[in-house]
This record gives structure tokens, sequence and C-alpha cells, in this order.
């Protein structure tokens, strides 16, 4: 593969609408010409794409690093007669397709477009297909990919929706720019300073400074003799259901993602976060009004149980007491879904054993087997350092940081509380697992912050930042 992590959304094409978290890209808001070139790029929601500079005729930009079961959304799209093309370029031998779909990535198949190798990722040809049939008006088109193998195998420049294919111009070589994705906007915060930059959601500066002023005038309280000195306290929640939809990543396309398990509220393709307050939430710490969700596990294909579902919210900093809660409606992801990597004993990215010893691994080294008497479990550590400024960004995670010398300081000087997944399942390991997403290597994890600051703010203020282990609630334990 040539690269381990994706971009998710579209960030140069998209424009953020507030603070909403949906983003619709510029190019859908009137019907596409068919006459004219339908640009790849322009895409108004995608799963695993990512735009880079393009060394072919004309310039511009293409979409790359796509792989089986990626897919780009086009809207207001009508098709012309005759045959449809499109310019794409391949540097995996394997080949595959790119299927146009009509209304969804599992909608009607409209056309197929043969990819064989053409000797580099910007080594570019024309290929032409015959729709089955062509719909009258405009049109929602998912172009859809497919291989037999998971790696990336094709790049595509544009397309061309009938009125006579586009002339071949022939294999092109070209030297490509890095690839390119949205940065955060910079200076101005008055009404006429430009908009976010594409992706990047700004925070609501003047209910988050509320908020703060309030977290601030808790008091802390003493800290007995005896207490665990480790900044901790948690939530457990059981599963609320289980979709293939993803609000985050995936926003208002219900059906669109892999299986995921969610735990607290109900939560669908349309969730935001200011609908989970008014809604059922099965965490026991109160005032936890948040989502979580994971991937789901299976075994030879059918789901595996969740045995429990715990999340720690601590501080892996030396001295936590500059923590301060999450900004309201703050979303984001850890891990990476496209990440299809081996996880022999040892690797980075492992499941392992509660409870009970390792006593061997599955066939292909991937999975853990785990003595009577425990259980597999998987860790997902996030990050806990903020930018200050923006509560998500394109691939969700690019407004979260590191520590620097145990300080969070630079581009992310906020320090937040640190969100640790242990999903416990009830499993022994071995052979025949697998996430919705693929490989063990591909386990993550998606947060939505509901909490109702009332109740955070004094379990931060009295937990974390002094350093002292609590449970559901800002009084401490031993232990």
């Amino acid at each position: 593969m040539r690269r381990k992590t994706r971009v998710l959304l579209g960030a140069a094409v998209v424009v953020a609408l507030g603070a909403s978290g949906i983003y619709i890209a510029a190019a859908s808001a009137g019907e596409i010409n068919p006459a004219a070139k339908l640009e790849a790029e322009s895409f108004s929601a995608q799963s695993g794409a990512r735009t880079e500079n393009t060394g072919d005729t004309g310039g511009g930009k293409n979409v790359g690093w796509l792989a089986d079961g990626d897919w780009m959304q086009y809207d207001n799209v009508t098709i012309g007669g005759g045959d449809l093309s499109a310019r794409i370029a391949a540097n995996n031998r394997a080949g595959g397709s790119v299927e146009l779909h009509l209304g969804s990535p599992g909608g009607a198949l409209l056309a197929t477009f043969p990819v064989a190798y053409t000797g580099g990722w910007q080594k570019w040809t024309t290929v032409t297909a015959k729709p089955a049939t062509v719909p009258a008006g405009p049109q929602t088109l998912v172009a859809v990919m497919k291989s037999a193998q998971r790696s990336d195998f094709v790049n595509v420049n544009w397309f061309e929706l009938g009125g006579g294919a586009a002339p071949s111009h022939g294999p092109a070589t070209a030297t490509v720019a890095p690839p390119t994705t949205a940065a955060p906007p910079t200076g101005g915060t008055s009404s006429s300073a430009p908009a976010p930059a594409a992706g990047w959601v700004d925070v609501d500066q003047a209910k988050w400074q509320q908020e703060l002023a309030a977290f601030n005038a808790i008091q802390p309280l003493p800290v007995p003799a005896g207490t665990t000195r480790v900044a901790e306290f948690h939530t457990d929640c059981q599963v609320s259901g289980e979709a293939k939809d993803d609000p985050i990543v995936l926003p208002g396309l219900p059906g669109a993602s892999h299986m995921h398990t969610f735990f607290g509220p109900a939560v669908d393709a349309t969730t935001k976060t200011a609908d989970l307050s008014g809604r059922a939430n099965n965490c026991n710490a109160a005032g936890d009004k948040s989502a979580y969700w994971v991937p789901q596990l299976t075994r030879n294909g059918q789901p595996v149980k969740i045995k429990s579902f715990r999340v720690y919210y601590g501080s892996r900093l030396p001295d936590p007491s500059a923590t301060v809660p999450f900004p309201p409606g703050l979303v984001m992801v850890q891990g990476d879904a496209k990440r299809q990597v081996a996880t022999p004993k040892g690797a980075s990215g492992q499941f392992w054993c509660a409870g009970s010893a390792e006593v061997g691994r599955s066939a292909d080294g991937n999975w853990p087997v785990c003595a009577a008497g425990g259980n597999l479990i998987f860790q997902l550590t996030f990050q806990d350092c903020w930018d200050g400024k923006h509560i998500d960004s394109p691939d969700h995670k690019s407004h979260m940081g590191g520590a620097q010398n145990g300080k969070c300081t630079g581009q992310y000087p906020v320090a937040v509380p640190n969100l640790s997944f242990m999903v416990n399942y009830e499993s022994l390991g071995g052979d025949g697992l697998a996430l919705s997403s693929g490989m063990a290597s591909s386990m993550h994890g998606d947060f939505m912050n509901a909490w109702q600051p009332e109740r955070l703010g004094p379990l931060v203020k009295i937990c974390l930042d002094a350093k002292a282990k609590c449970g559901t609630t800002p009084s401490f334990t031993g232990g």
C-alpha cells in the first residue's frame, strides 16, 4: 500500500456548515453539465478517497489512494447518451474496476470501467463503458471501487457522462506534488473574517468560555490519605445498537459505512452532538450523554457479543493539573479503519487477553488465544491535547495531538481528558475473527462529546487535576 492513513472527507472541496459536522461539496450546488468533464475531486461525499495534484494534461487534481470498497458520490448529475469515459492511472497489477451506481454505493449499476495496470500512478489513460440504461434528469451518481485485493489500485482524474467519449491523451508521466489537504483558518475573529477552511469546524467560543469560567470556579476537594494517586474516572456503557452508519465520518449517509457497535445513546447516520442530550443513554456516569462506537467484531461472519465496555477518562501528563473539560460539541476519531497490516505477537495495535494468560495465536498470527477464565480485550487510547480552536477537522483527528515533553503546547496547547476505550468481548480469541473494517490492525473508535458540563467539570477538577482516582462520581477510591 502507498500509505497507512486516509483523509475520510474531501478536505479540498467541502465546506463546513457551522458546527454541525455535516459537509457538502461546492460542486453539488447546481446541475452538472453532461457534456463537460465531471472532475473526480468534485464529490459531495466519499469514503477512502484523497486528492492530490495531478500530472495529467490540464493539471488540477485527481483522486487517489483508492482501494476495494472506496467510493465517491456526485449529486445533481445528468447523464447523456453514448459512451461514458473515465480517466484513470494504476500502478497496481492486481487491477479491478470502477463501477458507477445510481443513488447509493449499492444502487442500480449504471456502467463498469475496467482498470488495468498503466505503469504508474500518474501514467494516465482513458477507458470507456456503455451505460446499461440512461436515466432521465438529475441523478445521484456513486463511483465504487472494486478489486480482488485490499491495496490501493487506481487513481481517477475525471469522468465524462455522455456526449461523446473524451479522446485518449495516452499515458503521461509527470512529477506529482505532495497530496494536499485543507489547513485550519488563521487570524481574524470578526464577522468579516474568512470562513473556516474546508472541514474545520470552529468551537463556539462564547459557550466554551462560559463553560470554562464555570469549571474554574469549582473548588477542589482535599484528597484523603489512602487515595490512589492516579488521574482517573470512568463510565460503563451498554450496547445501544449496531448499524452500518457513522455520523462523524459519513454524516447523513445511512448504510454507507462498515458495521459499527454503538454504546450509550441510540445513534444513526444523521445524529449530531446536539441531538444526544435529549436521548436516553445507558452509561452509568451521571451526566454522560456522549456517544461511543467501534467496528463490529465477528467470528466466521457472526457477531461476537460484547462482555463489557468501559471508558477511562484520565491524564497521561506528569502534571495533570492543567486539564480542562472537553469543549462543547467535540468529536474525534482514533485509529485507522483502512490500516490492514499483520499484528503478530509483540506488534503494536494488539488485541490481548484479560483475566487469563495468552496461550497461543490464531493460524494467521494476528489474534491471541486466551486461557479459560479470561476474554479477548482491546484498549484504544485517544489523543489528549486540543488545538483550542476546532471541534472537528477534515480527518476528525487533526484538531487533536499529543504532548511534547510532557506538556500540551505548540499547535495543541489545551490539555483535555485522555479517553481510553476498554472493549471486552465474550471470546477467547483464536481463529475466524475479523473486524467489520478488516484486519485487527484496523481497530478504531469514535467519540461524540455530549457530557453535561455541570457533571463533567467536577470530575475533571476533583479527580484528574488532583491526580486522584475516582469511579463514576467525584469521590475518591483507594487500593
